[in-house]
């Protein structure tokens, strides 16, 4: 069956299960090899189909650290390993997903496939950018951004049912910033020297445009780790920077030739640091040898 198929589903949920279906059977079904998620997990050993591991989740629902591991490496191969894993990640959510369509349709007065579309862009935005993979639960934080997409729709049409509690639920959130143009500013603060030309478009895709820090990491070379460092880095310069009026006022020369030369030792620091990696690396080679 293809997408050109007159019996392809209607509903886009259907549609990812029909695509599911196809990747998980035949002589090479998609899998996973477990014992590559590390240790303490309290997975099953060894290589297992992604059908076969939705349904060890759902006998195990109290099984977090687990689900955690699962849903980490599935959301950083739908960023960085093409559009089947994409699949695959909405498909293993598919249980959490179909609960939430079925509250949902109850209050929709719509189209059910529009309401399923709403539901699935939410989740896939959340899978491509927003969620946060060193924080817990991030399976809970996709099917929520899910809910909260189709709810949204609710409400735009009317049909939305009042819940008491959507103030207090989890998952990613627009963070209320106190600046009209918060771009500007950190461009001005790249003109300052507060943070280097190379980190300027990472920054603002993370921190502003709240982007998946996979994909660029990988993009710049680094690891997460290091990337989520420097732009801790850069997130305490541009506070003190704003405490003391250095982004909203003119700077004086002073000011200016410190910051630049402080951004050129950060540059000779980092540059220097990558060019002896591969020197310690012969080096251990080396003695391992």
């Amino acid at each position: 069956m293809t997408v050109s198929d007159p019996d392809w589903p209607d509903s886009p949920l259907d549609a990812v299960d029909a695509a599911f279906t196809a990747l998980t059977t035949g002589p090479d079904p998609m899998t996973l090899d477990l014992d590559t998620l590390g240790p303490d997990t309290g997975l099953p050993a060894g290589v297992m189909t992604l059908p076969a591991l939705r349904d060890w989740m759902l006998r195990h629902p109290r099984d977090y650290a687990a689900r955690d591991a699962v849903w980490r490496d599935l959301v950083r191969r739908a960023r960085l390993d093409g559009p089947s894993w994409v699949i695959a990640a909405v498909a293993m959510a598919m249980p959490a997903l179909r609960r939430h369509a079925g509250q949902l349709h109850a209050g929709w007065s719509g189209d059910a496939a529009d309401l399923d579309a709403e539901i699935l862009t939410g989740f896939l935005t959340a899978l491509r950018d927003h969620v946060d993979l060193a924080k817990p639960a991030p399976h809970a934080a996709l099917c929520m951004a899910a809910w909260r997409a189709g709810h949204e729709l609710l409400r735009r049409t009317g049909d939305a049912v009042p819940v008491e509690d959507l103030e207090r639920v989890t998952g990613p959130r627009t963070p209320h910033v106190p600046y009209g143009h918060p771009d500007l500013l950190v461009r001005r603060a790249a003109r300052l020297g507060l943070l280097e030309h190379v980190d300027l478009e990472p920054y603002i895709d993370l921190r502003l445009g709240r982007r998946a820090i996979e994909p660029i990491a990988a993009r710049l070379g680094i690891t997460v780790d290091a990337l989520r460092k420097r732009m801790s880095g850069i997130d305490g310069r541009l506070a003190d920077a704003l405490a003391k009026g250095l982004l909203t006022s003119v700077v004086s020369p002073t000011a200016r030739e410190y910051l630049r030369n402080q951004s050129v030792h950060r540059t000779r620091t980092r540059t220097g640091r990558a060019a002896t990696r591969p020197t310690r690396a012969a080096s251990r080679a080396a003695t391992a040898a």
